[in-house]
């Protein structure tokens, strides 16, 4: 079964100096996210980015497929706090997304810190917006179980 989502955008005037906005997206839960191309590269000023949009992309997926993972190996998490940092930089071929770095912090009762590490990067390698990625953008993932 596939699933598909849409998000809408309109952007007024040139790259610089324009500004879009996030409109809408077909689940409903947000819309009206002023986005600039001065929020990609300098300080977003209240506006997002796709960047910022592909960290929580990136983490919400990441946290969904550790949980999952954690819940057949018979280690059930009762908290994932997950950060994913993804930078946007100008090499000499132009600017990319050149990475996305994960953290994450778990309350997993009966696991090891080993066994939460390797869930981890399992996790990174088998998630949909890490398998996106791959092969473009490095990912890295840190691990902290926590008593």
């Amino acid at each position: 079964m596939k699933a598909t989502r849409t998000a809408n955008v309109t952007w007024d005037g040139d790259l610089l100096s324009g500004s879009g906005t996030v409109e809408s997206v077909s689940s409903g839960v947000f819309g009206g996210l002023p986005v600039s191309w001065a929020s990609r590269t300098e300080a977003p000023a209240g506006r997002t980015s796709p960047e910022e949009l592909l960290a929580a992309a990136h983490a919400s997926c990441f946290s969904m497929a550790l949980s999952g993972a954690l819940a057949r190996a018979g280690t059930r998490a009762t908290r994932l706090h997950v950060s994913a940092t993804v930078t946007f930089d100008k090499l000499e071929e132009g600017w990319r997304v050149t990475s996305s770095a994960i953290a994450v912090r778990g309350t997993v009762p009966g696991a090891s810190a080993e066994g939460f590490a390797t869930a981890a990067e399992g996790a990174k390698a088998g998630c949909p917006i890490s398998r996106a990625l791959a092969g473009n953008v490095a990912l890295t993932v840190e691990a902290i179980l926590e008593a």
